[in-house]
């Protein structure tokens, strides 16, 4: 009886350790995107992207941050509203797995479009899709080369 009882205590350990996380977790989960998760940390977008959703994000790496230079990383990550506005433009409502994707607009959570091309790999705006289908509990990371700025 007691091996019983450990045998279960232990599955349901690893049941509960293998739940799917969100969107949030997932990110931070993978290591590179810390950037991503301080600018939502700054504009206060962390609860909203851990709830209901679903949600599809198209996230700049820690790479794709590094490309914006530094003093205006910096001035971005306190400005909230700009923050807002910009990482909101990178969230679309709804589950988009990558065989869903099509040419064309899509509009994102900021309010603006994003322009989807699928010729030659798909883009995002300027940004190029290096990683798709990443799945979190309330909806689908791709992963982007660059930061996409709303029009």
């Amino acid at each position: 009886m007691k091996k019983f009882l450990i045998a279960s205590v232990l599955s349901l350990g690893v049941a509960f350790s293998a739940q799917a996380k969100d969107i949030v977790d997932t990110a931070v989960g993978a290591g590179s995107f810390k950037t991503l998760a301080a600018a939502l940390g700054a504009a206060g977008l962390v609860d909203t992207l851990k709830g209901k959703g679903p949600f599809t994000v198209f996230a700049p790496t820690d790479e794709a941050f590094a490309k914006i230079p530094k003093a205006d990383l910096d001035a971005l990550l306190k400005d909230k509203a700009k923050l807002t506005a910009i990482l909101t433009y990178h969230v679309v409502p709804g589950k988009v797995m990558a065989a869903d994707v099509r040419a064309g607009k899509v509009k994102t959570v900021q309010g603006s479009e994003l322009t989807i091309s699928t010729t030659g790999g798909v883009m995002v705006d300027n940004a190029k899709v290096v990683k798709t289908d990443i799945v979190a509990d309330n909806g689908v990371i791709h992963v982007i080369d660059s930061v996409v700025m709303p029009k």
